[in-house]
């Protein structure tokens, strides 16, 4: 007898996704993304197996927890001989994990959940799983057991979209994304995906460092306090950030800017952009991995720079005490497919300027700036203003924190079953209820 609805009792999880918890898997946001999404589904009680291209050095198959958990690390004979990471060696592991995850799947966990009454959700991720996608509807056809798994494919990009069938993979599983933004890009497609918004960990609503928080403003109390974390990236906007700094201090604003990006080539154009209009960079490292050393490396040169570069890891209270103490977070991007950096900032009670693309939680003067153009002057306009609307901005930091708790991945979780139970009664995986 078929399930009519999707509970622990009935259901089990599976993830794909070429990122994952290891460091060796970890390039980008998808991999925190799988991480916390299997985590939180095991923790609601769902029996969750999330496949990754994981660390050669670790155990290929980890159980964690109670054992609802259960880490799949795929091509690691391939990561053997590409160390370089997840990417490294991407089109051999492309194949490999296309060919030999969907009967893996097939016979491993939906021919022992279909003997035992229950259904397997299936819950792929990004455009390198798409053919494993389709490979496992047509494995589980041949063994008769289609009818015993619901296949959702999700695009949390556009990267790869260029190589995806989308004919054959719109046939074979039920696509989402995360945003209205990402969904109308998918339009042009002829494609019209469901969509289930991005998350973030719970534990992000608990209480910011606040005396973290009341070093830093102390550490800048005379300057305005802007700080930008992300991938160096042109779709970030980070150029117009940097000009808006620029303007606001030829206005005779002190500034103090730290800012993290990445290893990606960008960062060199950003910081010499910074450069040539007259902002001083400088730049910030730390051996410590703590709060305490990144504090006491931003104190050894509090008041050299306009500009902080930190050349160090930045751990996650430490982030968010950033995202507290600045008088602005700036999240601009010009396009961004869901915008998590702004919701997590949000989450500690940041006064976040986000993009106005797939930033569906935005609303501007309400729980964040919302900055529509590419035009620098918007930052400075929003930034003076606020300055002089201190209520404003309480009222603000108050809705920002209220606005993150209807996106944790306990809420997402439930707009993600419902949608689940959707199709699997309409295309007979689940019994219709009465």
């Amino acid at each position: 007898m078929r399930p009519a609805t999707m509970s622990p009792d009935s259901t089990e999880f599976v993830i794909l996704s070429f990122e994952g918890p290891d460091r060796y898997s970890l390039a980008g946001g998808l991999g925190t993304r799988v991480t916390e999404l299997a985590r939180a589904l095991a923790g609601q009680g769902y029996r969750t197996h999330l496949f990754f291209v994981g660390d050669p050095s670790l155990a290929g198959e980890e159980v964690l927890g109670d054992g609802r958990l259960i880490y799949h690390r795929w091509c690691q004979w391939l990561s053997r001989m590409y160390p370089g990471g997840v990417y490294d060696g991407e089109e051999d592991k492309l194949r490999d994990f296309g060919h030999s995850v969907p009967s893996y799947i097939t016979r491993e966990i939906v021919g022992p959940a279909a003997a035992a009454g229950r259904v397997v959700a299936v819950l792929a991720e990004e455009w390198q799983t798409a053919d494993a996608t389709s490979t496992l509807s047509d494995y589980l056809h041949a063994a008769g057991l289609r009818r015993n798994a619901v296949l959702f494919w999700n695009a949390n990009n556009i990267f790869g979209f260029d190589r995806i069938n989308w004919g054959r993979l719109g046939f074979t599983a039920t696509l989402t994304t995360v945003s209205r933004y990402m969904k109308h890009y998918m339009w042009r497609l002829g494609v019209n995906p469901l969509v289930i918004p991005n998350g973030i960990p719970a534990r992000l609503l608990g209480p910011v460092n606040a005396e973290l928080v009341a070093r830093l403003r102390n550490l800048y109390a005379d300057s305005l306090l802007l700080f930008k974390i992300g991938r160096f990236d042109p779709d970030k906007r980070w150029m117009m950030a940097v000009e808006a700094a620029a303007r606001l201090k030829e206005r005779g604003q002190r500034l103090a800017f730290p800012l993290r990006g990445g290893i990606e080539p960008h960062g060199s154009d950003v910081l010499g952009y910074a450069h040539w209009r007259g902002l001083r960079v400088v730049d910030v490292t730390s051996p410590d991995r703590t709060p305490e050393g990144g504090l006491a490396a931003l104190a050894a040169v509090v008041g050299k720079g306009d500009i902080y570069n930190l050349r160090f890891f930045v751990p996650e209270e430490m982030a968010r005490a950033l995202f507290a103490a600045a008088h602005g977070v700036l999240a601009n991007s010009g396009h961004e497919p869901f915008g998590l950096v702004g919701l997590e900032a949000m989450a500690a009670g940041g006064l976040v300027f986000t993009g106005a693309s797939g930033e569906d939680y935005a609303a501007s003067m309400s729980n964040c700036v919302v900055v529509e153009t590419d035009d620098p002057e918007e930052i400075c306009a929003n930034v003076l203003y606020l300055r002089d609307h201190p209520a404003l901005i309480d009222r603000m930091r108050i809705a920002a924190r209220e606005t993150a708790a209807r996106f944790t991945w306990e809420e997402v979780i439930a707009n993600l079953v419902s949608k689940l139970e959707f199709v699997g009664q309409t295309s007979g995986v689940l019994a219709v209820g009465g």
